[in-house]
């Protein structure tokens, strides 16, 4: 009988963890969870989960496994800007070290969520791997530096592929309501109007379960490719998720949602190609704005309050660090 692969994720009881892990054990795949469950636990039952800071691991909590995962660090702008300290720790220095453990541990295969966003202002440009990286926010940089620190280690015996996701967006059973195509559901679900800051800055967006299929390529590719991968649905200006957005919501719910345009400059501006993803992973996006919208709205009688702090990453990481509860 074949040896299951093993597959550690670091991180992963989180927004995309909570939705790639049902797919991969579903695929047949091994899974062991170390996260420190700020956000809870909506992982299927019987799923090992391990209660563990990551700087606490070494090799040897990662012998035997195959690949790692990693999701964890500080997910976005804010989070990175409220704590800019923590936000180059976990987001640059922590997965360096968890891949040089891994390496020693004889671990075959590291693969780093990383993001678009360190492409900063690309203004009318697509951009592939190989343009440059400017971003001059702490979130974008410090993803950046993450991505050099495990391609240091990365060698014929040890595969590194980073995934340079566009802003992620869609329903998992972890959910967030503050990313941009899940906050203008929200407002036009609640408040019949969805505010666009500015409508022509541009953003890559990856359905939620695109992104598990670029995890699952990523996995099943061969031990002899590494790389910087750009994963995206496609490319959209804001503006355009906006009316997409609308549109969408009126035909599900029959009532009219206004749109609030404002011109807030915005220096986080990029869209991307992804033709290597698709040449080298077999990377094929499936969905747009359309199904991301029809997709949260088929859940909207689990959530509750939409309000809810537990949505927003931000509220919780700051009354994490405030220390009001400890429990997280």
């Amino acid at each position: 009988m074949k040896k299951k692969i093993r597959i550690l994720l670091g991180g992963g009881a989180g927004y995309i963890g909570s939705a790639l892990v049902p797919e991969l054990i579903e695929h047949g795949y091994d899974i062991t969870i170390v996260d420190m469950l700020w956000f809870g636990n909506n992982l299927p039952e019987g799923v090992t989960v391990i209660k563990k800071d990551l700087f606490d691991c070494n090799r040897n909590d990662f012998n035997g496994f195959d690949q790692f995962i990693f999701l964890a660090g500080l997910s976005n702008d804010p989070m990175a800007e409220y704590d800019t300290a923590k936000n180059f720790i976990y987001n640059a220095a922590l997965p360096a070290y968890l891949a040089f453990e891994c390496k020693q541990a004889g671990v075959k295969r590291f693969i780093y969520a990383s993001s678009c966003s360190i492409y900063g202002y690309t203004v009318d440009e697509l951009y592939d791997e190989d343009s440059p990286a400017v971003c001059v926010y702490p979130y974008g940089i410090s993803k950046l530096q993450g991505e050099k620190g495990v391609f240091q280690l990365q060698d014929d015996g040890f595969s590194v592929i980073a995934l340079r996701q566009g802003t992620v967006c869609g329903y998992s059973s972890r959910m967030r309501f503050d990313l941009i195509v899940n906050t203008m559901f929200k407002t036009a679900i609640i408040d019949k109007k969805i505010t666009i800051n500015n409508p022509s800055i541009w953003r890559p967006i990856l359905d939620l379960r695109d992104a598990i299929s670029a995890y699952l390529r990523s996995i099943q590719s061969e031990y002899s490719i590494s790389g910087y991968f750009n994963v995206a649905s496609g490319n959209y200006t804001v503006g355009q998720v906006g009316d997409l957005v609308k549109n969408e919501i009126e035909k599900l719910t029959g009532k009219k949602v206004d749109l609030d345009i404002k011109n807030i400059q915005d220096f986080r501006n990029y869209k991307v190609k992804f033709d290597r993803a698709n040449t080298k992973l077999g990377f094929q996006p499936q969905y747009d704005i359309s199904d991301i919208v029809s997709d949260l709205y088929k859940h909207l009688d689990e959530y509750g309050n939409l309000d809810r702090e537990d949505y927003y990453n931000i509220k919780m990481f700051a009354k994490f660090e405030s220390g009001i509860d400890k429990k997280l």
